[in-house]
Parts: structure tokens; C-alpha cells; sequence
């Protein structure tokens, strides 16, 4: 008997998975909204989410592997000691 397990539609795929992925991007304008109505600065974190947001729309794969990269920190020497106890997701030096 063989493993091979023949790709799934677009409309299967669709079937599958979009409904999660609609409560995601609904998930996201909420957030986005909030942060609208919130007062204070500039976040990195904010940043690289806007940043992401072309990436996606993109009609080709590759899609998270560009956005992983995108947050991610550039620099190829070690720094001495971390500034901060926890990972933030996003380089904060992205512009």
C-alpha cells in the first residue's frame, strides 16, 4: 500500500482552513483598532505587524519565511549581553 497522499484543492483547502483564518484577520483589525484608540508611542512590535501586512498579500509562496526574516535581526556578531529577559517577536531595530 503506498503513503502517497495526493494534494488538496484550493476549494479543500479553502473548506478546511478558512474560517480560522478569517477569525485571525478579524482577530488582527480588533487588535489593530485598539491600538488606534490607545494613547502612546511607537512600538517596534506594531511596526514590524504593519510591515508584515504587504507580505501577505503577495502571490507567492514563501510568505512566512520572508516575514520571519523581516522581524529578525540582521546583525551577524553576537552581542555581549542581551537587553531584555524575553524575545518581543520583532527586532526592535526594524524601520
Amino acid at each position: 500500500m503506498s503513503d502517497y497522499v495526493p494534494p488538496r484543492s484550493r476549494e479543500q483547502v479553502a473548506d478546511l482552513h478558512f474560517m480560522d483564518a478569517r477569525y485571525k484577520l478579524l482577530d488582527l483589525a480588533a487588535f489593530l483598532d485598539r491600538l488606534d484608540r490607545a494613547a502612546g508611542g511607537d512600538d517596534h512590535r506594531v511596526r514590524g505587524l504593519r510591515a508584515a501586512l504587504p507580505l501577505l498579500l503577495e502571490k507567492d509562496e514563501g510568505r512566512v519565511a520572508r516575514i520571519l526574516t523581516l522581524w529578525s535581526d540582521p546583525s551577524v556578531t553576537p552581542i555581549e549581553k542581551a537587553d531584555t529577559k524575553a524575545a518581543s517577536g520583532v527586532w526592535p531595530g526594524l524601520k
